[in-house]
């Protein structure tokens, strides 16, 4: 007779909820109306986010944030958040300087990719004042995926037998057909999503150019969806294309124009990402003093993105950036 297989599991906290049924009695319950949801960035975050909510937030990188929620998330309080740190990064300098996170699954949080390490994140990590289970980038890219299909989990092999798995809420099964060891990563239904997006209509059918990451499952697996969107176009423009819909309405409880939404992160064809004032970030976080009157006057005191637009260049200096993301986009076709 052979010896049971020794299964092992994660040590660190699951932070949300895997169960598929549990979902489908929220998504039956969840209007799938085809509506006007057109709203404003301040309505959104005050009647869709509540605090303690499971949070994820759409993009890679700084490219292609929706900042503006990001900024009313910190102006309007909420707190005891728990975050989807998939491929974060000024999403992650922005809630983190708002005090606005205690829960954290983590994959790449604290670096700004070949900008350095975000000094206010990093402190944030070391305090252990918030709570943290680790993941990979594929692992939670999977997660959502899990949910997007309607399922509690799906399996996988990249960190078995790893430290990760270790410090993950993953667990090791055995695959009912062949026998052989996986790891099964619950799915990750978030409360809340916010995602920037090229272009919708009054309803949220979207359209996104360049990297899509996994905010097309994203949508689907978030009980609550906010697109902000460089502009809205007519419906009969997603009727004339309808294989360019990226995220489809019924996925959609609000829609808010904001042009040029994703500053300072890059929006692909659209605008660069400027750097100076990323850098700036980096170097004032250094004096967490400093970092919390830049914040206030950045984020706190200004009463919406587009005064926090202007306090950085207004109009003049997007023109400058569109013209840099112009001349790479251009330089790429060659």
């Amino acid at each position: 007779m052979s010896n049971p297989v020794e299964l092992k599991e994660g040590r660190n906290q699951l932070f949300s909820d895997p169960d598929a049924d549990a979902a489908r009695q929220f998504f039956r319950q969840k209007s799938r109306a085809m509506v006007n949801k057109v709203t404003t960035v301040r309505e959104a975050v005050k009647t869709l986010l509540k605090d303690g909510d499971y949070i994820a937030i759409g993009g890679f990188g700084a490219n292609r944030i929706p900042t503006a929620v990001l900024h009313e998330i910190a102006r309007q309080g909420k707190k005891n958040l728990a975050f989807a740190g998939h491929t974060s990064t000024h999403d992650m300098q922005i809630l983190v300087g708002g005090g606005c996170i205690d829960r954290l699954d983590i994959a790449y949080i604290i670096g700004l990719e070949a900008r350095g390490l975000s000094p206010s994140s990093r402190r944030a990590v070391e305090s252990g004042n918030i709570k943290l289970t680790e993941w990979t980038n594929a692992t939670l890219s999977w997660r959502l995926k899990a949910a997007a299909m309607g399922l509690s989990f799906l399996p996988a092999r990249n960190i078995l037998g790893t430290d990760t798995f270790n410090y993950s809420a993953a667990k090791e099964i055995l695959c009912p057909f062949t026998g052989q060891k996986y790891a099964a990563y619950p799915a990750l239904y978030p409360d809340f999503a916010a995602i920037h997006v090229h272009e919708c209509d009054v309803y949220g059918n979207a359209r996104v150019l360049g990297a899509s990451v996994s905010d097309q499952d994203l949508a689907r697996a978030s009980k609550r969806v906010v697109l902000t969107t460089e502009r809205i176009i007519p419906n009969d423009e997603i009727r004339h294309t309808p294989h360019a819909t990226f995220i489809p309405f019924w996925c959609v409880d609000a829609v808010v124009e904001v042009p040029f939404g994703s500053y300072p992160g890059n929006m692909p064809y659209e605008y660069f990402s400027d750097e100076e004032h990323l850098r700036e970030w980096l170097t004032v976080e250094k004096d967490p003093e400093e970092f919390r009157k830049f914040y206030r006057k950045q984020i706190l005191d200004t009463k919406d993105f587009y005064e926090y637009l202007e306090l950085n260049g207004g109009i003049e200096r997007i023109l400058k950036l569109r013209a840099i993301e112009n001349l790479v986009a251009n330089n790429k076709e060659k």
